[in-house]
């Protein structure tokens, strides 16, 4: 507060379909949440965001649904990401103070209409002005790459709901792919796997961790046998059974093959001239699906150029939209407007 004006507020929100970041200009990331929230559906009040809600998944009673707002990077319930989107400003203090500026991250596959839909759910929400940034560029000033360089800068992202590559020289992409598959994708294939091969559901928390402890798409050390537990589909009742690495990765294998597909198809569309700038500078992984035990491998083996995990992938996305908060008149060529203007 300056003379009894409200300070105005730069915040940039990573809006994705596993967990919401938001870092305000000047403090860097104040909120990491799961993006889920709670609500009773006989009364339409909202119980629970974030965490609180996520450890609600598979765990109420009917009337009371924990729900992930965004699927595969799009908006599916228009009122209930307002909601949250609101709920998350809330978090952070944004009504104690006056005109609130927002950076909305979003994946370059969504369409025109869900980009008017996620601005005017920031607005709705409390934001007076909203920019948009696309995923991979955001992540790629995140990881540290010389976006403004005439060399070739490629990222990975693989998200919850989506997994993008592109190519960055000068400013801008040259060369995109995007498909709407993430981590997401893997859980639901070990929870088929699960009921195919051993006729049992688990749920989604169970298929993450299966995931998390013995998860990977290349062979890696110390691997070990996980023990799991679901209700057997035949009787109904609770039921244990051991997965192995191996089967965790043929389960795996349609996802993480989507995902590699995708990158080397990014390659292929890449000018020569910049495409042999990888062999120097390598590949950069950033996002949650990006962790996957092996996957850097895999992705190095295939597409035969280098690729490293950035130092901080989860947060490399909502950081890089942070630079370009705090750089704005250099990275503002990177910023897309719906509406009004800074």
């Amino acid at each position: 507060m300056v003379g009894g004006i409200p300070l105005a507020r730069d915040l940039a929100i990573d809006l994705g379909t596993a967990n919401t970041l938001v870092y305000e200009r000047g403090r860097g990331i104040v909120l990491n949440e799961p993006s889920v929230i709670a609500m009773n559906e006989r009364t339409g009040d909202v119980l629970a965001v974030g965490r609180e809600a996520w450890q609600m998944i598979g765990r109420t009673p009917s009337y009371i649904v924990a729900v992930r707002p965004l699927r595969k990077g799009a908006i599916t319930d228009f009122d209930t990401t307002q909601r949250m989107i609101r709920l998350i400003l809330q978090q952070v203090g944004v009504g104690r103070f006056g005109k609130t500026r927002v950076v909305v991250c979003v994946p370059s596959v969504i369409t025109p209409v869900e980009r008017r839909a996620v601005t005017d759910a920031a607005r709705r929400a409390g934001a007076s002005d909203v920019r948009l940034i696309d995923q991979p560029m955001a992540a790629a000033i995140g990881s540290g790459l010389p976006i403004h360089e005439p060399i070739g800068n490629m990222v990975i992202d693989v998200g919850g709901g989506t997994a993008e590559t592109a190519m960055v020289s000068m400013g801008g992409i040259v060369s995109l792919k995007a498909i709407r598959v993430g981590s997401f994708d893997f859980d639901a294939a070990l929870q088929n796997y699960a009921r195919r091969v051993h006729g049992v559901a688990i749920g989604e928390r169970t298929a993450e961790e299966i995931k998390v402890q013995i998860g990977s798409a290349w062979a890696v050390e110390d691997e070990f046998d996980a023990e799991v537990k679901g209700r057997d589909l035949t009787t109904g009742l609770p039921r244990t059974f051991i997965l192995s690495p191996d089967q965790v990765r043929s389960a795996l294998d349609e996802p993480v093959q989507a995902v590699i597909d995708s990158v080397v198809d990014c390659l292929s569309q890449a000018p020569p001239e910049l495409s042999q700038d990888l062999l120097v500078h390598g590949v950069h992984l950033v996002g949650g699906g990006g962790l996957l035990k092996g996957l850097a491998q895999r992705i190095e083996n295939d597409a035969r150029v280098p690729v490293r995990i950035v130092r901080t992938p989860m947060e490399a996305v909502v950081l890089g939209a942070g630079r370009a908060l705090d750089n704005f008149e250099a990275l503002s060529s990177t910023l897309n407007s719906y509406g009004n203007r800074w």
